[in-house]
């Protein structure tokens, strides 16, 4: 799991976004144009970073078409620590997550 977090948050041009929705979704469960303006992105960025971290089953889903809520994944919500560790070795300002 911490490759993974390191991959899809540390490493990657994308991971500021992807922690930003983790971080969302730890607190509620919301659906794609939630997180669009809850977050202030792109409708097609969030859905992009949402099907990256479906595949690497970080968040799981509930419904169908455009009211499919996204939720952590039991696996992720039970590597929150790590996730937090990893977030602490990068240059993120720990407020922006």
């Amino acid at each position: 799991m911490r490759q993974l977090l390191w991959w899809l948050i540390g490493g990657s041009r994308g991971g500021r976004n992807r922690l930003r929705i983790v971080r969302t979704l730890e607190e509620r469960p919301m659906n794609t144009n939630q997180l669009s303006n809850e977050l202030d992105l792109n409708y097609k960025t969030v859905q992009h970073h949402l099907e990256v971290l479906e595949e690497n089953n970080i968040v799981t889903t509930q419904g169908d078409d455009y009211g499919k809520l996204y939720f952590l994944t039991d696996r992720m919500m039970n590597n929150l620590d790590i996730l937090k560790e990893v977030v602490e070795q990068t240059d993120f300002d720990t407020n922006e997550s």
